[in-house]
């Protein structure tokens, strides 16, 4: 019988196809050409280097430094799959000391883009240029250069379509980019750097130390908030700066590590840092620092992944337990942490325990009650009066003395007694506020407990999606407005949130040079807060896009909320603390705010009477 030839499944694939499959393992969005563009620059020893982007990368991304340059030869080799001046050998591999080694970055980028590289070694009459078309041929051409290369990227992505679309907005991929500039400019600070973002120079960082440099990619007063660490030995050592105390974030996007300079994330790093400030953080606190991990290149390895931002350490345990003790001792030596010492709990009978009983929807009815309230003489109770109360619980208490008088210290102007002030039966439930942050409150099973802060977030996330739901904007108009010079990427995000910025009550225009002008602002933002509480709102939102991934609308009425509520510390009137009670029960859900915070904690008379030996 004679046997059928099937034909051959398995194919060599062409080599443009295989590089543009590869490609996707190191480029995977414009961030990562301005990555591993700069690492090569700075591989080459270049002193000055400029990045050149256009419509955040898409169009146009150009690197240009005065390094060493490449011969005609190199140039060429340079484009190859695993070409590479960095490694030769297995023991080279094993003591990575450069960025750029794999030899996969230029060969990936030329894959997927139209590329240009423009050379000149220092010695060189000429330098080269390469071209490669879409079809991979390579074009040669000689010219006069400059010493060092120029290496520009256009249309990323043209070619693969799909990976495009995938892409984010430009205020998010202009973000990104900034954010890998930012981290390798700080973690060379002997190097000059200049940042075009479609013909603007955004950052024109000289070369300088490395406090200067935390100047310039932070803020002028950045080295008042931090602490300076110093640990060298000769193993490990360990330098940078670590946020003081008071001055913790809520953002996990600003913690920077660098291991022989070079940036990666580590999750046994952060944790090790994390846990030095255990006693300190609150819940959703985070630390911000800047640390340099110096340590020999055979103990560790960042090949990992293309993307090198990974890495793993020989003895893990070491290197943990190395950072967390310096970054402690090094808040302790500044006498920053108090020493707090716990009562013991061993005793079930000192233990106290919150329950939460279930709700059904709209049932508002054990909440205090203002409806009654009139133009009567209200009792109005000071810190001074609290304090005198509790003073007065000091007093021992003695059978012996009947008649001794007593002051009580909610005695009004008028002096109308306590007594006399409960024994009227047409006065509101008592509402004080408890250290500028608190509200309480007499309810009919107890006593009520309410964050002013987050029921205000409450009170304006709904308001917020509301508005944008009546598209009938409503502002207050400043008497002069307000010019504010935003970054680049908030610009841009200004500009795709301006419709429902306005919404809000912003009356914004849009300047030359990422220049905005305001001039008004919702009725619930403070008057000269309103370019920090805007700066803020766009700092939040980005936050969230990032880590939450939110719908546009949800993720900016929270983020308004958030950054427009009163703060702990805003003292308010008794007439605005029932304003704002009332208002939060006349919302959708008054029992958590846009976060998923509580808002009130209730506390039962039954537990006042249990504490006070009345059952």
């Amino acid at each position: 019988m004679r046997k059928i030839k099937l034909p051959q499944k398995i194919k060599i694939l062409p080599e443009n196809l295989a590089n543009k499959i590869a490609a996707g393992e190191v480029v995977n969005r414009p961030e990562s050409v301005v990555k591993e563009l700069l690492e090569n620059s700075i591989d080459a020893g270049a002193k000055n280097i400029q990045v050149v982007v256009k419509n955040a990368g898409k169009s146009l991304i150009q690197v240009i430094d005065d390094g060493s340059g490449m011969s005609e030869e190199d140039a060429i080799l340079s484009i190859q799959r695993h070409a590479t001046s960095k490694i030769s050998t297995l023991e080279d591999l094993e003591a990575i000391k450069t960025f750029g080694f794999r030899g996969e970055a230029l060969a990936s980028i030329a894959a997927v883009s139209q590329f240009e590289l423009r050379t000149k070694q220092i010695n060189d009459e000429l330098g080269t240029i390469i071209k490669i078309e879409e079809t991979g041929e390579i074009i040669k051409e000689k010219d006069n250069l400059q010493a060092g290369t120029t290496i520009s990227v256009k249309n990323l992505f043209y070619n693969v379509p799909a990976r495009r679309n995938f892409l984010k907005s430009n205020s998010t991929e202009l973000k990104h980019i900034i954010e890998s500039f930012k981290k390798i400019s700080l973690s060379h600070p002997e190097i000059s750097f200049k940042f075009y973002n479609d013909d603007d120079l955004t950052f024109d960082l000289k070369a300088c130390s490395l406090d200067e440099r935390m100047k310039q990619i932070f803020a002028d007063n950045i080295l008042d908030v931090v602490l300076k660490v110093n640990e060298p030995t000769e193993y490990i050592s360990l330098s940078g700066y670590v946020t003081k105390p008071n001055y913790l974030k809520r953002s996990k996007g600003e913690q920077y590590f660098f291991l022989n300079n070079r940036f990666v994330n580590s999750r046994i790093i952060n944790h090790a840092v994390y846990t030095a400030f255990e006693n300190i953080l609150d819940k959703g606190d985070y630390p911000f620092f800047v640390l340099f991990l110096t340590i020999d290149p055979k103990k560790v390895d960042v090949n990992v992944h293309p993307s090198k931002l990974e890495v793993k350490f020989d003895d893990e345990r070491e290197i943990y337990s190395f950072v967390n003790a310096v970054i402690r001792k090094t808040i302790s030596s500044y006498d920053l942490v108090p020493t707090v010492s716990f009562k013991d709990l061993n005793n079930e009978k000192e233990k106290l325990s919150f329950t939460q009983s279930r709700i059904e929807r709209n049932d508002f009815s054990d909440r205090p009650d203002f409806t009654q309230q009139n133009d009567s003489k209200k009792i109005h109770f000071t810190d001074d009066d609290i304090d005198r109360l509790f003073n007065e619980l000091n007093i021992p208490i003695t059978t012996n003395a009947p008649d001794l008088p007593v002051e009580t210290p909610f005695e009004s102007q008028e002096k109308e007694t306590y007594h006399e002030h409960q024994n009227r039966n047409d006065e509101s439930p008592f509402i004080v506020m408890l250290h500028k942050k608190y509200i309480l409150s007499q309810i009919k099973s107890g006593l009520m407990i309410i964050d002013a802060h987050v029921a205000h977030e409450r009170i304006l996330y709904e308001q917020a999606l509301q508005s944008f739901e009546a598209n009938i904007p409503f502002s207050q108009q400043l008497l002069f407005p307000k010019s504010v010079n935003l970054d680049p990427a908030d610009f841009q995000l200004a500009k795709e949130l301006e419709q429902y910025l306005i919404n809000l009550g912003f009356d914004i225009k849009f300047k030359s040079k990422n220049v905005i002008e305001i001039f008004g602002i919702p009725s619930d933002v403070k008057i000269e807060h309103e370019v920090k509480t805007f700066l803020e709102i766009l700092h939040e939102f980005r936050k969230n896009q990032q880590y939450k991934q939110l719908e546009v609308r949800d993720n900016l009425a929270k983020s308004y909320s958030c950054k427009a509520a009163i703060k702990a510390g805003d003292l308010l009137t008794e007439n605005e603390m029932r304003i704002l009670v009332d208002k939060l029960f006349a919302t959708s859900m008054p029992y958590v705010c846009p976060h998923g915070r509580p808002i009130i904690i209730k506390i039962p008379l039954e537990e006042f009477d249990k504490r006070f030996g009345r059952t």
